[in-house]
């Protein structure tokens, strides 16, 4: 079911499917809720889904010129609090794992457990934010290309040929964006934090998905974050996206994964 809410003013749009115990899924940079409908599909048969179009992305608004990791995570809250859902497994999928590292911090007491799928808790390195300016500067002079370009990169250098329709979907949809939504995306991420901090203290479970040839995650800072911590780790042979790259074993991992939280 397609809802809408109104947070400060701006329109974010959401869905929910099922009904038992709750699992948030937040989408990642250049995507949307319907990255989602695989999943939501099948995990809606034993629980209750909710997805969310995040700031500038699918049917939700930009809000402002930078979209911070914790003003997401805000907005996500309010919208759950809107529903009186109280406690909720939260899965997110790289921008969405940052958005999800953020609600634990703010809202720990609230989370039943958190899948961080291509994601990671330590923030940008000094290289990673110049790069972000770079692409930041790229959008503003022309973001259909910089889209266009940036999709790809996502997937193994292998699977770039194995999923070229799904490629053109994604690319297809991130370019309804706005130059804006994008931009004010990429500053948000080139300002968290590090939450690695989480992985040590959190009181409920957390589940690591990994591509072992992930573009955009170094495999090596992924395994050191979880050294001496109870996280789950799943590695997959693939890129950024798993969830293409590896659907199936994916929704395995993480259906076993929500039976634990309790």
């Amino acid at each position: 079911m397609s809802n809408s809410f109104i947070y400060k003013n701006i329109e974010i749009h959401y869905s929910e499917l099922g009904k038992g115990k709750v699992v948030v899924l937040l989408h990642g940079f250049l995507e949307n809720l319907s990255m989602w409908n695989y999943f939501s599909k099948e995990l809606s048969k034993k629980y209750r889904v909710i997805c969310i179009d995040l700031f500038g992305h699918g049917e939700t608004e930009s809000y402002g010129y930078i979209h911070t990791m914790e003003e997401q995570a805000k907005m996500v809250k309010a919208i759950l609090d809107h529903i009186h859902v109280r406690k909720y497994i939260l899965v997110g999928h790289s921008m969405g794992g940052y958005i999800s590292l953020s609600f634990a911090k703010l809202y720990p007491h609230n989370i039943k457990g958190l899948c961080l799928m291509n994601s990671t808790g330590l923030p940008d390195s000094s290289e990673k934010k110049l790069n972000r300016d770079r692409a930041i500067s790229a959008v503003k002079q022309n973001h259909e290309t910089f889209v266009k370009l940036a999709i790809p990169m996502l997937f193994s250098e292998n699977n770039r040929k194995i999923f070229t329709s799904e490629i053109q979907q994604i690319t297809g949809q991130a370019l309804q964006m706005t130059p804006q939504g994008i931009a004010a995306s990429i500053e948000g991420m080139k300002i968290r934090e590090n939450l690695t901090s989480i992985y040590k203290t959190a009181k409920f479970p957390i589940q690591l998905i990994i591509g072992k040839q992930d573009p955009v995650l170094e495999y090596s800072d992924l395994i050191e974050q979880a050294k001496k911590t109870e996280i789950q780790v799943v590695e997959f042979c693939g890129g950024h996206m798993s969830y293409i790259e590896h659907k199936d074993d994916l929704l395995i991992a993480l259906s076993l994964f929500i039976k634990t939280c309790k």
